[in-house]
């Protein structure tokens, strides 16, 4: 069996962690994978997967060869993007994490890079700050969109894009005229006293947010958790609880006239967002295109006029 193929499988494998799903996901039946990494086996000499009932994990040979894996059929995508750009033309796939805060930016910055360069697809994936990291680690993502402030020195290259605050989103007393009605500065210690929808503990503006409060000196038990930013608007719709959210998002749900946001203070928080690639391996040419769009000054302002609430 071609080798290629063979490592689709284990990285497939590696994604899914369950035979029958990444046989499924790549267009073939359980057998003919379990075959193929069998194959491997007898090939390299070596115990690849450890195998239970289901799938366990790979040993550490199989850790070893899972790398390679990764690594060839990313150099087979970048051989395929640079004999299909022509005439200076990015082509191909690109693969953007986003944290859930910055969804609002991503859209407009990769509807904006299709738009510059027609052959690029760009492919947003909404993620927490740990599987961006392990993505872009793993070389199944060429870009991230996140919290800068997580990355160790020399990582990662990032991207400034603009500084993140947070607001208090209720239901306002009166629909506003236009949209969103937006009030008075709130402390963090009085947003603590309202019944609050939270992002879940596993995501890093959880983490932020949990860290404005304790310096404001206050601890919260939210009324409501969740991982998913639609649910976390329209519980302010609702009206029966508050939420905290960025600035992105705020201007995401403007439109809204039923609801107010009122600035967080005391203490300030500010938090940087920004894209990171990897710095170890070669880019690929839309990556390249989507660095030089990220670094366009029009477009920075582009950004942070549509939303009216970001800090370029």
């Amino acid at each position: 069996m071609n080798l290629l193929v063979s490592m689709r499988y284990l990285v497939a494998l590696d994604e899914h962690k369950h035979f029958a799903r990444a046989a499924q996901a790549c267009f073939v039946t359980q057998p003919a994978l379990s075959n193929a990494i069998r194959a491997l086996e007898e090939e390299f000499g070596s115990p690849i997967v450890r195998r239970g009932r289901t799938f366990v994990g790979f040993t550490p040979e199989g850790e070893r060869l899972l790398e390679s894996a990764r690594r060839m059929l990313r150099e087979e995508q970048l051989l395929k993007q640079d004999l299909s750009s022509v005439s200076g033309q990015p082509q191909g796939r690109l693969g953007i994490g986003v944290v859930p805060s910055a969804e609002p930016v991503a859209a407009r910055f990769a509807a904006m890079l299709q738009a510059r360069h027609p052959g690029i697809t760009p492919v947003v994936r909404s993620m927490s700050s740990q599987e961006i990291e392990a993505g872009l680690e793993e070389l199944t993502l060429d870009m991230g969109l996140g919290f800068i402030e997580r990355v160790r020195p020399g990582a990662l290259q990032t991207v400034l894009q603009y500084t993140e605050h947070y607001f208090l989103v209720r239901k306002a007393a009166r629909p506003g005229e236009q949209g969103m009605r937006f009030g008075e500065p709130m402390s963090w210690k009085d947003a603590a006293a309202l019944p609050l929808c939270l992002m879940t503990a596993e995501m890093y503006n959880r983490h932020i947010v949990d860290g404005a409060f304790a310096e404001a000196g206050v601890q919260v038990r939210p009324v409501l958790e969740t991982n998913s930013l639609l649910t976390l608007a329209l519980s302010a719709v609702g009206g029966a609880v508050s939420c905290i959210m960025p600035g992105a998002l705020v201007g995401a749900v403007r439109a809204y006239r039923e609801l107010e946001a009122r600035p967080l203070s005391g203490p300030e928080v500010r938090t940087s967002i920004g894209f990171m690639v990897q710095t170890k391996e070669r880019h690929s040419r839309p990556l390249e295109a989507a660095l030089t769009l990220a670094q366009d000054a029009a477009w920075l302002r582009h950004a942070a006029a549509h939303s009216g609430l970001l800090h370029a």
